[in-house]
């Protein structure tokens, strides 16, 4: 058996707005099975967005918290980090563009949610 990474899915109060905020930042559309979920699918695998209601109905009340996320960043790779954050620069960077000891170009931002979004370039 091999096992193949699908997905990450970001659990939320306002998938609208959390829509519209990776479709702004990846260039993607996506996809919208129900209103309460969202798919922007990439060539490395896809991020789902669902209602905080639609998850605790069908996994249980609490078995997530929306907007808690303290310990996992989003990457995504770009062409170039300094153009990125010039085009997104009414969002909220944490941090300007850094060149990191291992030789990436990288800037983060936070989505509405306060999730870190890493957008990186490689040497």
């Amino acid at each position: 058996m091999t096992t193949t990474f699908a997905s990450i899915r970001i659990v939320t109060e306002n998938v609208d707005r959390l829509v519209a905020f990776y479709e702004l930042v990846t260039g993607l559309t996506a996809t919208r099975p129900a209103p309460v979920f969202a798919e922007l699918r990439t060539t490395a695998g896809t991020l789902a967005i669902s209602s905080n209601q639609l998850t605790n109905q069908l996994y249980g009340a609490d078995v997530v918290r929306p907007a808690a996320n303290h310990s996992t960043f989003l990457e995504f790779q770009v062409p170039d980090v300094d153009a990125e954050f010039a085009r997104l620069s009414e969002l909220e960077f944490v941090q300007k563009p850094t060149t990191m000891p291992w030789g990436n170009r990288s800037a983060l931002l936070r989505d509405p949610d306060g999730n870190l979004v890493n957008l990186f370039a490689t040497p």
